[in-house]
């Protein structure tokens, strides 16, 4: 059995791989994603089973809600309430997202689950910079929507009850202080912070291996990160400080495995990080939340979710040595793969998100959202937007996957690839450690180099014809067909969302923005908790971008090591 640090090829069951099925030599084993695949599985397969008993149930695979939690994180799952239908919205300005989130709320009702709003931020927003800095020309509201202001803030949550919607933020970089802006509207509101509930992102690590929306140096983000996880605690108790993200390291183009233990690693080192600070790993550690990726290969995305429960709840108390029940938990949102959509034949992406988000399902997530079926071409349309919401709802009430808790707990083909993603995984945490660390790895240039051979790998599988993308290297009729509408966003936006900003600053009190802008880098020079001044620069009508400038002004910029 390989592991990922030295994968070979994929290669494919030649009936499977042949574009028009025919018959062909049948390997006993068939190598997917560096993992071998018996063509039957038996009790040998599982490799926990009691030498005793192989049908016994095996400690490690447990009882849902029960360590180590590698059949769910509750004893009831969906039969007692289904997952967060959480979709992504986020583009043009404020007030175009706001409809679009409005929308959503409206066609959520009538069903039996917690419906979450989850805002994508543009290019300018996610890099920390104002719709009117000159690298922010031709981006804004592109891919997101744009924010600069407290203002901004506002109009993109108006009339949404926010202490009573669970709000997710998409942002890292500027993390700190988009959601410093977020806390000041909502006292702003008159709202009890204290009531307000959703996830801060948050996650830094993974943009020096994946996405490169970094702005500050790998050490002071993390710094960061724990001024966030530290205020949270003290002020915030509804609120998940930071959502730990394999979904943009496989989206980067990682294999299943190397997303599972490069994501748990990351989230070691913030709980390394909260804990060299002083904070009780039982205080901060349930409000840790994780975001994964799932992708086409049905079973090996279910029992990765259910290694990564084990993991996590393994790490918890035997590193850390966390004694709460709640901080073993890995508690999880899962997204449907963006990369594997393609642009050719985009309603065949439909049914992609649907078996992609029942792996989700299957593999027990907290929250779940399923991408649109044009995000290839463009923004999604107000119809993509809702089949994609209908796609959770179908499969909430009508396919029957939440009337029985880890419906393929105890299959012996599903317990045999956990168990080897476990192992595969741990190989990999543990070269991690040896190098000193995620930080360390990251100077070294480990991520990436990691990354870009498991791409380079999957690339030449689909050239080669071993790996079969339905609509891109085989059944390409139809690809020439015009099958969807393309969401476009008007330049005259960007003119509206600087002409804002121009008179937002007009306004405001310059005394008042300079001595706010002041505390923030004071308290980033003398090592203290920024949230605070960042706050009260939010009320003081700073801008997003100035308050990242003022983090800046002390800890510098990062452009990459010398490996890159």
């Amino acid at each position: 059995m390989s592991t990922l640090n030295d994968q070979p090829g994929t290669t494919l069951a030649p009936h499977l791989n042949t574009p028009e099925g025919q018959a062909g030599p049948d390997p006993e084993t068939v190598t997917i994603s560096g993992y071998e695949v018996n063509e039957l599985y038996g009790p040998e397969a599982v490799t926990t089973a009691s030498p005793d008993d192989p049908n016994a149930p095996h400690e490690r695979i447990g009882v849902p809600g029960e360590f180590p939690y590698t059949r769910g994180v509750h004893k009831t799952m969906y039969r007692s309430r289904l997952w967060t239908m959480r979709q992504f919205a986020g583009f043009g300005s404020a007030d175009d997202t706001n409809q679009r989130f409005k929308y959503l709320l409206k066609n959520a009702k009538g069903t039996k689950a917690n419906t979450g709003l989850s805002t994508a931020f543009d290019l300018p927003t996610l890099m920390g910079r104002d719709s009117d800095d000159p690298l922010s020309s031709g981006e804004v509201g592109r891919c997101g929507v744009a924010i600069d202001t407290i203002e901004d803030m506002h109009r993109l949550y108006a009339d949404i009850p926010v202490d009573k919607v669970t709000v997710s933020q998409t942002i890292n970089g500027p993390a700190c202080v988009i959601w410093a802006m977020y806390i000041a509207h909502a006292k702003q509101r008159g709202m009890d912070v204290a009531n307000l509930g959703g996830t801060l992102q948050n996650d830094i690590l993974k943009e020096f291996h994946s996405q490169n929306e970094f702005i500050y140096p790998p050490e002071a983000s993390v710094k960061l990160v724990v001024d966030t996880i530290e205020y949270q605690t003290q002020h915030l108790p509804k609120w998940n400080s930071v959502s730990i993200s394999g979904y943009h390291i496989r989206e980067a183009g990682s294999n299943a495995t190397q997303e599972l233990a490069f994501t748990l690693r990351d989230g070691m080192e913030y709980v390394e990080a909260s804990m060299k600070r002083g904070l009780d790993v039982d205080v901060f550690a349930p409000r840790l939340s994780f975001f994964f990726n799932a992708h086409n290969e049905f079973f090996e995305e279910i029992c990765k979710l259910r290694a990564a429960r084990r993991i996590w709840s393994n790490a918890m108390i035997e590193r850390y040595g966390a004694k709460n029940s709640r901080s073993h938990l890995m508690r999880t949102h899962v997204q449907t793969a963006g990369c594997s959509l393609t642009e050719q034949q985009p309603m065949n992406n439909i049914v992609r998100v649907a078996y992609q988000a029942m792996a989700g399902v299957l593999g027990g997530c907290q929250s779940l959202h399923t991408d649109s079926m044009d995000e290839t071409l463009g923004l999604p349309t107000d119809t993509a937007v809702r089949i994609a919401l209908r796609t959770q709802q179908i499969l909430a009430h009508e396919t029957g996957v939440h009337r029985t808790v880890d419906p393929l707990g105890g299959s012996w083909f599903v317990e045999g690839l956990t168990d080897q993603m476990e192992k595969d995984a741990n190989d990999i945490i543990q070269t991690i450690d040896d190098m000193g660390g995620v930080v360390a790895g990251i100077h070294k240039g480990y991520f990436r180099r990691s990354i870009a051979e498991a791409s380079y790998r999957f690339g030449q599988e689909m050239e080669a014809g071993d790996r079969i993308i339905v609509g891109v290297n085989a059944y390409s009729e139809g690809n020439g067909e015009h099958q969807v509408e393309i969401l476009q966003i008007p330049h005259e936006l960007e003119d509206e969302q600087c002409d804002r900003l121009s008179d937002f600053k007009n306004r405001r009190d310059d005394d008042a923005v300079k001595t706010t802008l002041d505390a923030i880098r004071a308290a980033a020079r003398d090592d203290e908790n920024v949230m605070p001044s960042l706050i009260e620069a939010s009320l003081a009508n700073c801008t997003m971008g100035e308050m990242v400038q003022a983090l800046a002004d002390v800890y510098g910029r990062y452009t990459g090591g010398p490996e890159w």
